[in-house]
């Protein structure tokens, strides 16, 4: 098992969603793990220290200036000794404070002391996620490579919803033994990974494009790139921060996101989770179009973007020896995806519904069904980033199987 033996080091903030990482240290244990608790003043008015030393079954550290604890360990050798730094919940607050390099407590000491990875859950009001100060930091902490696990949208304690809500701890676990089952597995082999929408110019000031945010497609490239692959992202027009590792490609339109793919080969595995226009302007106007005397609508004629999964699949020698794609459907999600991949001839497509109330297009979940030669396998619903790690380990192993080269 991926966590048996592994140490993992626990941050508790201080939030209401701490009382998750009862329930996340239970299951961490139940696999073999070896979990040692850091909590921060405020984490001790949400879930005692008692309660999380009976389940982690060691001690809790929490005092920077505590003598006897740093005669046993020291906040360096506690920051060093872990296979991996999980931070859950991650407020607002230590976000920031590991945003700004602060070191004030025993758990801001030892993220900046610590030279191995770091996993973070975030937990706060949805207008704190939201703020601008909060994606500041989220983005300088994502660029220095800090991992990061939701947080999902919900119900939240505060009454209001939205994004924010904690990553439930079966998606955390999932994230962890993502993260740990780093070893190299992709080591020596290349990745491309398209992602985000394509905009399709109508002229100087509008397009045609789609709700995607890409954020499942940084995902699946900074898992890959986790594992090891040399990694290329083509990605469309996001706002979401570069992921660490990877090589990135930014586009517009359809074509320019082919003519990027094919550069990027060859590759032993591609995934086309971009959302690609089928459609585009045949002639984008020089200049704004004006609405005329009668009030009569422009008219537009339309033109077929290129297949950029089928175009992939169909490459022949540079053809990657796994090409999978992303059905994103709104109706008999799996029977559609089932005859998109037997149309575009590609390995395996994953099919997810992003009809309206889903919240998929934009949103921090997804629910997919795997969909291959041998069948179809439904995954519960998830985090982007839980699917990302799942489907990095199915990359991992199938193209173990066969020996991974174009």
């Amino acid at each position: 098992m991926v966590l048996d033996g592994k140490r993992i080091l626990l941050v508790i903030a201080g939030g209401i969603a701490a009382y998750k990482c009862l329930e996340l240290i239970r299951r961490l244990r139940e696999r073999g793990a070896f979990v040692r608790c850091v909590m921060t003043r405020a984490a001790a008015e949400f879930v005692t220290p008692l309660s999380v030393a009976a389940l982690s079954e060691d001690k809790v550290y929490g005092d920077l200036f505590s003598l006897t604890d740093e005669h046993e360990m020291g906040h360096i050798r506690l920051s060093r000794e872990a296979d991996l730094v999980v931070v859950a919940p991650a407020t607002a607050h230590i976000l920031a404070r590991m945003a700004g390099g602060l070191a004030d407590d025993l758990a801001t000491t030892l993220l900046l002391a610590t030279d191995k990875r770091v996993l973070v859950a975030p937990a706060m009001n949805v207008r704190m996620w939201e703020h601008a100060a909060t994606a500041a930091n989220v983005a300088t902490l994502a660029a220095r490579g800090i991992l990061f696990v939701g947080p999902r949208e919900g119900p939240m304690a505060c009454g209001e919803f939205g994004p924010g809500r904690m990553a439930e701890p079966a998606d955390i676990l999932a994230a962890i033994e993502g993260t740990l089952a780093d070893d190299g597995a992709l080591a020596g082999l290349r990745a491309l990974v398209t992602s985000g929408p394509t905009v399709e110019p109508i002229d100087p000031v509008r397009f045609i494009a789609n709700r995607s945010s890409g954020r499942q497609g940084h995902a699946i490239a900074a898992a890959l790139a986790r594992r090891g692959a040399a990694t290329t992202l083509v990605t469309g027009p996001t706002a979401l921060a570069d992921p660490p590792g990877v090589t990135v490609v930014r586009v517009e339109t359809a074509r320019e996101m082919l003519a990027a793919a094919l550069a990027a080969l060859p590759a032993s595995v591609a995934v086309c989770s971009a959302a690609v226009a089928d459609w585009r302007p045949a002639e984008a106007a020089a200049q704004k179009l004006k609405k005329n005397d009668a009030g009569k609508a422009p008219r537009i004629a339309l033109a077929e973007n290129p297949d950029i999964l089928a175009t992939l699949a169909g490459a022949g020698n540079r053809r990657p020896a796994l090409v999978v794609g992303f059905a994103a459907e709104t109706e008999n999600v799996v029977e559609n995806a089932t005859a998109k991949r037997a149309r575009k001839g590609c390995d395996w497509i994953l099919a997810n519904d992003v009809s309206p109330a889903t919240g998929t297009f934009g949103g921090a979940v997804n629910t997919i069904h795997w969909i291959t030669a041998s069948g179809v396998e439904a995954w519960p619903r998830m985090s982007k980033e839980a699917v990302a790690e799942r489907l990095a380990e199915r990359i991992a192993a199938a193209l173990a199987a066969k020996g991974g080269r174009p």
